[in-house]
């Protein structure tokens, strides 16, 4: 069974960008000056780190409460030193965390834990907390946290879902924005429906179209030739895509002025520019502009299995 640790992966998002523009040399120091300085916040929480991966860092902590902790505090102080970033080594920071038994080999962990650390990681987006249910068991959150339940994600390599919430760690949010449910570790009882289950429902003033996961990626744009036509000079020619990965509906920006997600039942507005998340449930995408823009064009969306 191993030893019982919480695990962390964090890693840093857009660094393949980071290699283009500035050639490996450069990238490469910004990237290790990057993942140093997390190694040392971690440790200061109270975490061992592990290994580098890449633009990545594995660490595991003893117990669940410092390890929470720690990636809230991670992410509001790289949030602080982001915003003095120069925008080509802009590199906002994905944490997944899971908890579960973990065998040390030679100095290295293995198990389900560590896996689905690092799947959660490659699934949020850019600046997000995710973590599975179990991390949260008998855990206090520190004040102005909260967390929003996603519900049952396929993490590949898996045959059974993983019931994942999202860590709302940013000190400058409306508490009464997010939906705060006590983590359920029985979680739903039937698993992920197969690919052929689930579409995606997207609607935009009276146009509605359904799409089957066999039938993605689409594109959603202002072009006739887009599989979602949204004109509007806010948008985009091809603006942003959906794909199917992982057993997930991932929304990945592609356009110039960004896009906007917000999903139902609270949480903060998640800003996309050249980066993804995974859709789940319902809520709504702005396209080209903030939700607060009343000229916004907003394309609701709903995931779900087909009848």
């Amino acid at each position: 069974m191993g030893i019982q640790f919480t695990v962390v992966f964090a890693d840093l998002y857009g660094s393949t960008g980071v290699f283009e523009s500035l050639g490996n040399a450069k990238a490469t120091a910004a990237v290790t000056e990057i993942t140093t300085w997390l190694a040392e916040q971690f440790k200061a929480g109270g975490g061992r780190v592990v290994k580098f991966l890449g633009d990545g860092v594995l660490i595991t902590f003893k117990e669940k409460k410092d390890a929470v902790a720690a990636v809230v505090q991670v992410q509001r102080t790289y949030a602080q030193r982001l915003a003095q970033t120069p925008p080509a080594t802009y590199m906002p920071l994905r944490i997944g965390v899971a908890h579960g038994g973990v065998e040390m080999v030679d100095d290295d962990c293995y198990g389900d834990a560590v896996n689905i650390a690092a799947r959660l990681s490659e699934l949020t987006g850019a600046h997000q907390i995710w973590v599975s249910s179990h991390v949260l068991d008998d855990v206090s959150l520190l004040p102005g946290v909260r967390t929003r339940f996603l519900g049952p994600i396929h993490v590949k390599g898996r045959s059974e879902p993983c019931i994942v919430y999202q860590i709302e760690w940013q000190e400058d949010l409306d508490s009464d924005l997010f939906t705060v449910q006590s983590p359920n570790l029985d979680g739903p009882k039937k698993t992920m429906p197969g690919e052929d289950g689930i579409c995606v429902d997207l609607s935009w003033l009276n146009y509605q179209k359904s799409f089957k996961t066999y039938e993605l990626p689409i594109h959603i744009g202002r072009i006739r030739q887009a599989d979602f036509v949204v004109s509007d000079l806010h948008v985009s020619r091809r603006h942003a895509r959906l794909d199917w990965r992982n057993g997930n509906i991932v929304l990945t920006d592609v356009s110039t002025y960004g896009s906007w997600v917000r999903f139902a039942g609270g949480g903060a507005d998640l800003l996309l520019r050249r980066e993804e998340c995974v859709l789940h449930g319902r809520g709504e995408i702005a396209l080209g502009t903030t939700f607060s823009d009343l000229s916004a064009p907003v394309v609701n969306f709903s995931v779900h299995q087909s009848s």
